[in-house]
């Protein structure tokens, strides 16, 4: 919340801040506005507009060359101390430092996303103003086949997957071993283990990563059985099913569709074709951006402070302040704090005990999407207020047929197959190549579960979402959006999946 109320009044919109509050166990977030006369709001938004235009203009260069080395020497300092060594003393700086630390990471990744997404999300709208195109993914053909560290970790855990098929024993081993016994069991097998140094040098430049949001949840470096999973299922794909050579072909099409944009544009007058070059090299920078800020920020930033929080739980653990290490996740940061300034005269576990009753009490709760009252009327038309409707998708529209649900065009094309409903990274070892992946969203980390999907159906999010983004990188058919896809589709029901036409079909 503080990373993006920072970046409200870096950029000068008229939001005063983004508030969260916590009702039995769930969040609830609601942006304040900054309350003046419409003259005095519309000039503030004039302002923020244009100092969103500066930016996006040199998005790739305040990234690349301001922001992202900044991120890398928080992370360089937090990943240089080894935590385990350190006194208490030490050890409550060190998590003291994580969490300022964290916090002006947070503050970043604000700052580079919102004028990431609103490039892409521009150029759209000046290509479709320039060309109103019948395609709705025209203008993200321009955008498609980029390289950046999302399908990076696809692409060379690929790599890895083609080293295990030149070899019959790593091979025997992935067939055999349930994921979470494969590392135990190369690592038992002689032919396994430069196959094992591989996988493991893999991990230690990825594996940052978790399978949910936030820090509770295990990164690959602690538990490798998502990646495994993945890497069982590409071992079987033959050489030809390569993401590699999809990303190329994604590539050269761009470049194709770019050059017919020039070839259309060149009777344009010269202002707009060098608008059009702006906003292109912008929104191909925002793609790259809009994946590359979550490996460095939301993966690697919070691994490096999940890393402190454990092992202050570990010495909490020890003092019997807490009756596990990872209780210390039902902990705030303040008593974290607390706790390590005097573990032995601290005592956590009746708080512990208590937050635990009061989830497990809530857990089988479906809680209201929103609570109050909205404000009256549809929010103000801005380039920021379509970015997040392109973000978070519109509500979708209702079905007259049981048998379909409905949500937002994410990728287009139509496939018809076996829908596998997923509820976290852990339960998609359930999906097998060829199915139709069915999630209440989906994060940086199912990305190599796109390379062998038929195609992906999510409750939540629009086209500009992570998902959507994904899915035409993979050249795969996306509806996102739908808001009750996992509720209406049932696991193991064969369905038809339109990505173009945002609607989703069940046959069986």
């Amino acid at each position: 919340m503080r990373g993006m109320t920072h970046a409200f009044h870096h950029y000068g919109l008229p939001i005063e801040s983004m508030e969260s509050r916590r009702l039995n166990t769930f969040f609830y977030s609601a942006l304040i506005p900054v309350l003046g006369p419409p003259e005095e709001m519309q000039a503030r938004q004039g302002a923020a507009e244009e100092a969103f235009a500066q930016v996006i203009a040199r998005v790739g260069e305040l990234w690349s060359e301001e922001l992202l080395p900044e991120v890398r020497r928080h992370l360089d300092v937090m990943a240089s101390r080894d935590v385990a060594l350190l006194t208490d003393a030490d050890l409550h700086g060190a998590l003291s430092d994580a969490i300022e630390r964290g916090a002006r990471l947070a503050q970043i990744h604000m700052e580079i996303v919102f004028p990431a997404y609103l490039a892409i999300s521009e150029f759209e709208e000046l290509y479709n103003d320039l060309f109103s195109p019948e395609d709705q993914f025209e203008a993200h053909r321009l955008l498609q086949g980029l390289p950046n560290k999302t399908v990076e970790f696809g692409h060379e855990l690929w790599k890895i997957s083609r080293s295990a098929r030149w070899s019959p024993g790593v091979m025997e081993v992935l067939d055999r071993e349930p994921a979470e016994r494969v590392v135990g069991a190369l690592r038992r097998a002689y032919a396994g283990r430069p196959f094992l140094a591989e996988l493991t040098a893999y991990l230690e430049e990825y594996g940052h990563r978790s399978s949910m949001w936030g820090l509770t949840g295990r990164t690959w470096l602690e538990d490798p059985a998502p990646v495994i999973k993945n890497l069982k299922d590409y071992s079987r794909q033959p050489d030809h099913a390569s993401p590699i050579r999809e990303l190329e072909r994604l590539a050269a099409e761009r470049e194709s569709a770019v050059a017919a944009a020039r070839e259309r544009l060149a009777g344009y007058p010269a202002p707009v074709r060098e608008q059009f070059e702006v906003m292109l090299r912008a929104a191909q920078d925002g793609i790259r951006i809009s994946e590359d800020h979550g490996f460095y920020i939301d993966a690697a930033g919070l691994s490096q402070i999940r890393r402190v929080v454990l092992e202050a739980g570990r010495r909490l653990a020890i003092a019997g302040a807490i009756d596990h290490h990872e209780d210390v996740f039902m902990l705030t940061a303040d008593e974290l704090l607390d706790g390590l300034a005097d573990p032995a005269g601290t005592e956590f576990i009746d708080t512990v005990s208590e937050r635990r009753d009061e989830m497990e009490r809530y857990a089988g709760v479906t809680p209201p999407p929103a609570l109050g009252s909205m404000p009256p009327g549809p929010p103000p038309d801005s380039a920021m207020t379509r970015l997040m409707s392109k973000f978070t998708g519109s509500p979708a529209a209702p079905s007259e047929s049981p048998n379909e649900v409905r949500g937002s065009a994410g990728s287009s094309g139509k496939v018809v197959g076996v829908a596998r409903v997923v509820s976290s990274l852990e339960d998609a070892a359930r999906l097998q190549p060829g199915e139709i992946l069915v999630a209440a969203t989906t994060a940086p980390p199912w990305t190599p579960l796109f390379a062998t999907t038929a195609a992906v159906v999510t409750d939540s999010g629009g086209m500009l979402s992570h998902c959507a983004v994904v899915a035409r990188e993979y050249a795969i058919p996306a509806v996102v959006g739908t808001g009750n896809g996992t509720a209406a589709i049932a696991d193991g029901q064969t369905i038809e999946v339109d990505g173009s036409a945002g609607i989703v079909r069940i046959l069986e």
